[in-house]
């Protein structure tokens, strides 16, 4: 057997932001057709990818996520006109920030499907793991996630 190395030992962890109408429809129909993906994936849906925040794709980096992916409707087809393609200018931002500070921009992307795709968000996904897997962990400290909210000071009324 191969000896277990940094390389083989790392799994990427990766935050996909789906659009709930097409990208997590469609991871859905990959997992309920069982395509796999990778596992350490954590999909995080929402309205539209036009809702997805530049700040929730870097706090994503802060706790330890080694790559972004947003998942949105086929451009053109995004349910809510043009949400879609905001949300790419905003991860195509979030990218140059990366490199900015010294992360490779390949770390952020963008990727469109629709609700019948779940093949085709699989295979995304497993690309984009791989892509992960080949540049290695981003080597930023981690930062624990809250386990409270805090509540301001002071009396309640």
């Amino acid at each position: 057997t191969e000896p277990m190395n940094e390389q083989t030992a790392f799994e990427p962890q990766i935050i996909a932001f789906c659009c709930m109408h097409c990208a997590y429809a469609a991871a859905d129909l990959a997992g309920s057709s069982r395509i796999p993906y990778p596992p350490s994936l954590k999909i995080v849906a929402i309205p539209c990818t036009g809702r997805t925040d530049m700040g929730h794709m870097l706090k994503s980096f802060e706790y330890g996520a080694d790559g972004v992916m947003v998942a949105g409707c086929l451009e053109g087809r995004c349910h809510y006109q043009s949400g879609n393609l905001y949300a790419r200018q905003r991860v195509e931002h979030v990218a140059g920030m990366l490199e900015q500070i010294g992360l490779e921009k390949e770390r952020a992307r963008m990727v469109n499907v629709s609700a019948g795709q779940g093949a085709r968000f699989a295979e995304l996904a497993n690309e984009f793991a791989e892509t992960i897997t080949e540049l290695g962990p981003t080597g930023l400290k981690k930062k624990p996630a809250p386990t409270e909210i805090p509540l301001p000071a002071g009396k309640p009324e």
